[in-house]
């Protein structure tokens, strides 16, 4: 059973895994890694974050008055879905509830991770559908890691996210894997300069970003970038920018909808804060895509 895929173009290649739908390997035209590719700082890649994103009080889910234990960022990460779909260009994975996941989410649904490559963009599509009689609440987000440095022989200090409008705030604070109360984003405008500093305590959070877009940039001789990759993303509403505290190699970007549980919450899953609410039979599709070089 392959449990490995490859899609490509001149451009870009990216390798997907069986095991949690989870892309491991991001290559330019070079042949060159764009992707953390693990280690003792962090184990993953680029994980997909179903059905929770972040944590809940306890890493307990309340729901019509049964509790499930349910831990930080969901269990998809760690499920092997079913390919569906394995071309040049494209790849298609699928994971549905069993007795397993209703033990830790008591909801039925349909995961789908489809992966297709175009020039120099990856782009990335997850579909959550609901083949239940009632609603299905849930949070899904992405979490890929990049290269930090991103060029050889720039420090990390020297590099900056762009984003494609001005951001006013706030930020959430986050106390013990929980969202405390929001703050002033640590930049004004539109430039983020990165430094291991930015994640001394946490991540930053940003709820309802304006943007649909960033460029993470590593800077170069007379203005010109060394290297850039911009993200971009459709149907998420909400942004994390993380690195471990002490420093670490790599910067994840990560377009969520949903985040975790404020830390004065801990009430039934279904009425938490900023969740995605499906009706009986609707899907709902999340996209975020890497173009290197642009």
């Amino acid at each position: 059973m392959d449990e490995q895929h490859r899609i490509h173009t001149a451009g870009v290649s990216a390798s997907i895994a069986a095991q949690g739908a989870e892309l491991n390997s991001l290559r330019d035209a070079d042949g060159e890694e764009l992707l953390w590719q693990a280690g003792p700082e962090w184990p993953r890649h680029a994980p997909v974050l179903f059905p929770i994103v972040g944590r809940l009080a306890n890493d307990t889910l309340r729901h019509a008055g049964q509790t499930h234990r349910l831990t930080q960022h969901g269990f998809a990460r760690d499920s092997r879905f079913e390919w569906t779909e394995r071309t040049a260009t494209r790849a298609a994975l699928r994971l549905r509830d069993s007795e397993a996941t209703r033990a830790l989410f008591p909801f039925p649904f349909v995961l789908e991770q489809i992966f297709s490559v175009q020039d120099a963009t990856l782009s990335v599509t997850t579909r959550v559908g609901n083949p239940g009689g009632a609603v299905l609440p849930c949070a899904v987000g992405a979490h890929p890691a990049f290269r930090w440095p991103l060029a050889a022989g720039v420090a990390q200090e020297a590099h900056l996210l762009e984003f494609a409008a001005a951001e006013s705030g706030p930020a959430l604070a986050v106390r013990d894997g929980l969202m405390a109360a929001p703050g002033p984003l640590p930049f004004d405008g539109r430039v983020l300069p990165l430094s291991p500093a930015l994640f001394a305590e946490h991540a930053l959070v940003m709820p309802d970003v304006s943007s649909r877009s960033v460029r993470f940039v590593a800077p170069g001789e007379d203005g010109v970038p060394a290297r850039v990759l911009t993200v971009s993303w459709d149907g998420y509403k909400d942004l994390g920018v993380w690195s471990p505290p002490g420093g670490a190699p790599f910067l994840c970007i990560e377009p969520w909808f949903g985040m975790a549980s404020p830390v004065d919450w801990d009430g039934d899953f279904a009425d938490k804060p900023g969740l995605l609410l499906l009706r009986a039979g609707e899907s709902r599709e999340f996209t975020w895509r890497v173009t290197v070089g642009a």
